[in-house]
């Protein structure tokens, strides 16, 4: 049995896709470069002045933040370091029962194109799973500034038997199966936000 069948955040994999061919930066330029319109869009993904955000940071991708956002309010989660992913792992987010809420990924791109981005969540309540997200963020080029992703809204469960502590699994990774980040976290469903 692979790993992958194995793992609880597996990508659905499309049958008869595969993977186009790497390139990095300086090869993707190169590619027709006499079509002056190809270069213009090729300009218009950063292929040709991307900076480094991070220079010391060898991450491709570096995830900063998963926002939850509802009417009442936006918790920002940090995730950029790992020591901000063990403190988020021993302080679980309290939502409120029954809220509306989005997450939003805040992540930067740098040095290389990632192709097929995409962002898995799983759920758990007491090891059972009860909730599974898988969104296509797309493909992007290096750029300094950070690209943010907000995904469809949900509704937190509600209820005396829904309040307790949810172990979540989160998972950044692209088409080539190159996890960017991945990381354990647990939110506290209450019948308020305190």
């Amino acid at each position: 049995m692979s790993s992958q069948e194995n793992d609880d955040l597996a990508p659905t994999c499309t049958a008869g896709f595969k993977v186009g061919e790497k390139k990095n930066i300086d090869e993707l330029a190169q590619l027709d470069a006499a079509d002056a319109s190809l270069n213009k869009w090729k300009e218009s993904l950063g292929l040709s002045h991307a900076q480094e955000r991070f220079p010391d940071d060898p991450r491709t991708v570096v995830v900063q933040a998963l926002v939850f956002q509802s009417e009442d309010r936006a918790i920002r989660i940090d995730v950029s370091t790992p020591k901000a992913i063990k403190n988020l792992q021993k302080n679980p987010i309290t939502i409120k029962e029954g809220c509306e809420y989005t997450f939003k990924i805040e992540f930067v791109v740098q040095r290389e194109m990632v192709s097929g981005l995409k962002f898995l969540q799983q759920v758990k309540r007491k090891r059972i799973p009860v909730d599974k997200m898988e969104e296509m963020c797309g493909s992007y080029g290096p750029k300094y500034e950070s690209h943010e992703r907000t995904f469809p809204s949900s509704k937190a469960p509600s209820g005396l038997l829904a309040r307790g502590t949810y172990n979540v699994k989160s998972k950044f990774i692209d088409d080539d199966n190159t996890v960017y980040l991945e990381w354990m976290w647990s939110m506290d469903i209450k019948k308020d936000w305190e």
